[in-house]
């Protein structure tokens, strides 16, 4: 007979602490998700969902490599049940990724000439003083800015 799959999850210490946060961010993510898309273009209608996963990622990373005040175990736990994108925070450890807003954004597959986006251009270097990204609206995530 086959095992029976339960959806009870143990919670680690500390969760209590960071658990309204998510929450929230959780409801702000249904919300964008279920919002009208009427009179954006197609990409603009996946912006609000880059912007708060980002954020997700963004709290959890700060409060363990930052902030310290979440253990490693409660770290790990988040990034296993999807709180964060372990891949983002992997690159955000790296010098000159730290304030990387999506992994699209220096994918070469997705851009013309094999590049990466022009969000990734630092602002004195650009040519136009206002650009967003196609894929997350991002409005310059270099690192030297």
């Amino acid at each position: 007979m086959p095992k029976i799959k339960t959806s009870r999850v143990k919670y680690p210490e500390g969760w209590e602490l960071i658990e309204p946060t998510l929450r929230d961010l959780e409801a702000k993510m249904r919300e964008a998700e279920n919002d009208t898309h009427d009179g954006k273009r197609k990409c603009e209608a996946l912006w609000p969902i880059f912007r708060i996963s980002h954020q997700k990622s963004r709290y959890i990373y700060d409060l363990y490599y930052r902030r310290k005040e979440i253990k490693r175990e409660l770290y790990e736990f988040c990034l296993d049940q999807g709180y964060a994108d372990k891949n983002l925070i992997a690159k955000w450890k790296k010098p000159g990724y730290e304030r990387l807003c999506c992994l699209r954004c220096i994918q070469t597959r997705d851009h013309n000439f094999a590049t990466t986006c022009v969000c990734r251009v630092p602002k004195h270097l650009r040519e136009e003083t206002v650009i967003e990204c196609v894929h997350c609206g991002c409005k310059g995530c270099a690192s030297g800015d």
